[in-house]
């Protein structure tokens, strides 16, 4: 069984943690609830350490010209300032960061949907955007991946992150050890879960760590941490899966029976519709891996990117968007 590196997560503390929120609310989540487990979490509420209290007066963003202001209507204070000072110095003292969870629609944390309004009172949303502590990570850590805990209720956007922190969490462990070989057998193991999420990174990673022009170890590290997170910055798509699937898959062909490979290939089919889910070909693939002691593919991160038991019974597809 796979064991897992610790990735280390800056969460919002009124997620799970502590009731801080501005109605005094602590916020449950399941989600982060399990991950307690896996993850080093480092909450952080921006508001509180602001100086503000809880519960608290509503804060809301403002729209000053081509500025974005953090404002308290009720009092009229200006907070923009002192959170801009807090962000800068905190995400200034953080090292080996994998990820963020922040609350979504927050002033401060929102990461993509935090609302500007046009005045302080009884004014209109002009748009949406990142709060102000939430724009300083964009800024600061701009490689990292960064989500809110109400996207990560979406089955897929909860894969991925998760298959990206775990995998960055692993590089992190093998960078440390500052062993070329090392990194050759990291590369080896995430083949296919590379392949499935960028053809043209994998070949990139292929090339650094193959390291032909003879650079220094920190040198290789830099350019594969680099390029392993654009790797991640996009989503798989079915037919990235598919095309991954049919060369594990190509392992088998020959022992399989008739039956099976047509069981398989109608599998992929339904797949590709939406009707079942990755998770039902991945087993498929990975019983024929035991039956077969193929020890290559059982030691493919594709078949277990994160810990197995972070995905809920209720996850199993369920309002997975694969489109």
């Amino acid at each position: 069984m796979r064991s897992f590196a610790k990735p280390r997560v800056v969460v919002s503390k009124c997620l799970e943690f502590e009731a801080c929120r501005y109605n005094g609310e602590r916020i449950p989540d399941k989600l982060i609830e399990r991950l307690n487990e896996y993850v080093e979490f480092i909450p952080v509420c921006p508001e509180i350490e602001i100086g503000l209290g809880t519960p608290r007066e509503v804060i809301r963003l403002v729209a000053d010209g081509d500025e974005t202001k953090l404002m308290q209507p009720n009092t009229g204070m200006n907070l923009t300032s002192r959170m801009n000072e807090f962000s800068l110095e905190f995400l200034g003292s953080l090292k080996d960061i994998d990820g963020f969870i922040l609350k979504t629609r927050s002033p401060s944390c929102g990461v993509f949907d935090a609302k500007v309004y046009s005045g302080l009172e009884k004014a209109p949303v002009l748009r949406t955007e990142a709060g102000i502590f939430a724009s300083h990570v964009k800024e600061h850590f701009t490689l990292v991946a960064k989500e809110d805990e109400g996207r990560l209720k979406n089955f897929i956007v909860r894969e991925h992150f998760l298959t990206r922190l775990f995998t960055v969490a692993e590089f992190r462990e093998v960078k440390k050890e500052d062993s070329i070989s090392k990194l050759m057998q990291f590369q080896a193991k995430n083949k296919y879960l590379f392949m499935a999420c960028n053809q043209d990174s994998m070949r990139a990673l292929g090339r650094i760590v193959a390291n032909h022009e003879k650079l220094a170890n920190e040198e290789v590290f830099t350019q594969y941490e680099d390029e392993l997170h654009k790797l991640f910055h996009r989503m798989p798509k079915p037919n990235d899966h598919i095309n991954v699937c049919q060369h594990v898959f190509g392992y088998f062909s020959k022992h399989l029976t008739k039956a099976e490979k047509d069981h398989f290939l109608t599998s992929l089919d339904q797949f590709k519709e939406q009707k079942i889910p990755l998770s039902s070909l991945l087993t498929m693939l990975r019983s024929w891996s035991y039956r077969f002691e193929n020890d290559y593919l059982l030691q493919q991160y594709y078949f277990t990117p994160y810990p197995e038991s972070l995905v809920a019974i209720s996850d199993s597809g369920k309002g997975r968007s694969l489109s």
